[in-house]
């Protein structure tokens, strides 16, 4: 695929697509507000299956238990949205991270999104919305590499370029992966953490004021925030949601993007570029109380 081709791909959508969502739902407060803001665009986003991620820090003992830990909250998401008949479409994910940059993990999730990216084109390719440690979809590409050709990975990953270092949960849990889908020659809408969406923010008073009470859902998501701020009990806050903000670039007009060349993951936890890289997207801006305002109306609408 040349970058005409792939600029073509990287054209936000305009009709309905078919999307996966790779998350790490138990790992903080935010793959919550996505994963429930994505199915709430069923109009405009067939999700054809939903990945659980691995993750390792304070909330669980490993990259295994993080993936099971997902597991279960995709599937309790799913029964408190009343849409518990999805639960066959969740399948889980890899059980530790890559050794290396050419040996895939073996997973139901990997296994899955190979065979079902291959009934896709260039001209109708499948959405990936990835917001966890993208181990799942890098096995995905190595155990098939020719369906670089027939999916948009949309990536809540690294931070932006002007950040000091790329030292972002998502990207340096597995460095090994973020190198394999950069190299992969796949279209790529990045959106970087630090200096971009880290914009997209809520405090405890909006998740009060504009959720509170709407449904068994929102109630969830609201206490399930204000539990973990245990640092600033009394205190004014806010809590950044950002991984709401890949689903959005698929859904609707809320950010600006620019084309640069693919950055190189360095296991340094910076960027490496290159003369002859193929072309990606970035976003850059959030528009964020357009969001904001959109999330809230969408996940209160549930039941």
């Amino acid at each position: 695929m040349n970058d005409i081709q792939r600029l073509k791909m990287l054209e936000r959508p305009l009709a309905p697509v078919d999307a996966v969502l790779d998350t790490d739902t138990y790992n903080e407060i935010d793959d919550q507000f996505a994963l429930a803001y994505l199915l709430s665009y069923s109009e405009k986003v067939n999700t054809r299956a939903i990945y659980a991620a691995p993750f390792h820090n304070g909330h669980s003992d490993g990259p295994e238990d993080g993936m099971e830990k997902s597991y279960d909250e995709i599937v309790h998401l799913l029964t408190l949205m009343g849409q518990a008949d999805r639960i066959s479409t969740v399948h889980k994910g890899s059980r530790r991270f890559m050794k290396n940059e050419t040996e895939p993990v073996d997973s139901e999730a990997a296994r899955h999104l190979a065979d079902l990216a291959m009934k896709y084109t260039s001209e109708c390719p499948l959405y990936v919305i990835a917001i966890g440690a993208i181990t799942n979809v890098a096995s995905a590409l190595l155990l098939r590499p020719e369906i670089a050709d027939r999916i948009i990975i949309v990536w809540l990953g690294g931070h932006s370029r002007h950040w000091p270092k790329t030292d972002e949960f998502n990207m340096r849990q597995d460095i090994a992966a973020a190198r394999v889908v950069f190299n992969s020659g796949a279209a790529i809408v990045q959106l970087p953490c630090m200096g971009v969406v880290s914009a997209f923010t809520v405090s405890e008073a909006e998740l009060k004021t504009w959720l509170l009470g709407k449904n068994k859902l929102c109630d969830y998501l609201v206490q399930h925030a204000i539990d973990e701020v245990t640092y600033a009990v009394g205190r004014p806050w806010t809590r950044v949601i950002w991984d709401v903000t890949a689903v959005a670039w698929v859904v609707g007009e809320f950010t600006l993007d620019e084309i640069i060349p693919a950055p190189i993951p360095e296991y340094d936890c910076r960027y490496g570029t290159g003369c002859d890289r193929h072309l990606i997207k970035s976003v850059y801006h959030i528009h964020r109380d357009m969001l904001f305002e959109d999330m809230v109306k969408r996940i209160s609408a549930f039941g």
